[in-house]
């Protein structure tokens, strides 16, 4: 993340309001290299997870190139799973469709990739287009990048609110704590560890 400028250190307003001394923005991984290796990634630790599925949905828009890259390494492996992604904005025009890719069916279990740990919005949106579709079809896991491991709108980490009201798990390439390992241990990034004290200070009044 640090190498392609995807973690970002500084202070920054989130969606929630809250002021954050790091932000993660998996829109900078550009090279085909970089995405690659962010796939092998996805890859790994749906592996290492055990979920099966069958079908792996990326919600517009970051969403899309990481289905699209995980399902093919995970083909390396000789796993074959079908890729989904919606539209923002419906086609007005051609098919009309606003799934692309494999349209979920009766019996799909579907699995859901993201960046970072949001509080279930995708899990909402892409239910609704499943209900939507008129089918028979199960959301199973969620795999996203990095888990911030903050509270959501209750006590609970927004992780546990999406298995408490969903029924479904969710993991993580890395976690919050694994970035301040890493920014007390190894960064480069001038003044690292002054940046870690203040995650861990944000993750104080925020954290779980």
């Amino acid at each position: 993340m640090e190498e392609c400028g995807a973690l970002l250190i500084g202070d920054f307003t989130l969606k929630s309001g809250r002021k954050s001394p790091y932000f993660v923005n998996t829109g900078e991984y550009k090279t085909g290299r970089q995405i690659s290796r962010l796939g092998d990634f996805y890859a790994e630790m749906i592996k290492e997870s055990g979920e099966k599925f069958d079908v792996l949905f990326g919600p517009a828009y970051k969403g899309i190139p990481l289905a699209v890259i995980t399902a093919s390494k995970l083909s390396e492996d000789g796993i074959d799973v079908s890729v989904s992604f919606d539209r923002k904005e419906r086609k007005d025009h051609g098919e009309g469709s606003y799934i692309m890719g494999h349209t979920p069916k009766d019996g799909d279990r579907i699995a859901i990739i993201e960046d970072v740990t949001s509080a279930g919005t995708s899990i909402r949106e892409t239910r609704a287009l499943i209900e939507n579709l008129g089918i028979n079809a199960k959301i199973t896991a969620l795999f996203i990048s990095i888990d911030r491991a903050e509270k959501g709108t209750g006590d609970l980490s927004a992780t546990e609110q999406i298995k408490k009201e969903f029924g479904i798990n969710v993991y993580s390439i890395a976690t919050a704590n694994d970035i301040i390992g890493y920014l007390e241990n190894v960064s480069t990034i001038q003044n690292a560890s002054q940046y870690a004290a203040k995650m861990r200070e944000y993750l104080k009044e925020y954290g779980v």
